[in-house]
């Protein structure tokens, strides 16, 4: 286990807040069709439900229908790294009502 990951961060016990991000898919990614959409600035991304998370998640374990196969961005996405943690907080905020200032 790396240094690096945050004690007690694992997707296990997470809201899959990873799999609600825009994930722009990179040549050489090979996702279905049915999975992705077409952004009008002409890049394909995974396609979002109406709850707002990935398609491809599986919603009933809350990890990734796709693991094996899933897009090469989040391969390198690291559980429990500075952005994971960065993340989790601000949709831990948003799910408080709490809304940070800097931001506006």
């Amino acid at each position: 286990m790396s240094g690096n990951r945050a004690k007690g961060v694992h997707c296990s016990a997470c809201q899959a807040v990873c799999c609600r991000l825009t994930v722009v898919l990179e040549e050489g990614d090979n996702i279905p069709d049915h999975l992705t959409t077409q952004r009008p600035e002409g890049y394909r991304v995974m396609a979002h439900g109406e709850d707002g998370w990935c398609v491809a998640m599986d919603r009933t374990h809350m990890n990734c229908g796709i693991y094996e196969n899933r897009p090469a961005v989040c391969r390198r996405f690291y559980m429990g790294g500075p952005y994971c943690r960065a993340i989790r907080a601000d949709f831990a905020k948003q799910q408080a009502g709490v809304v940070d200032i800097a931001q506006k």
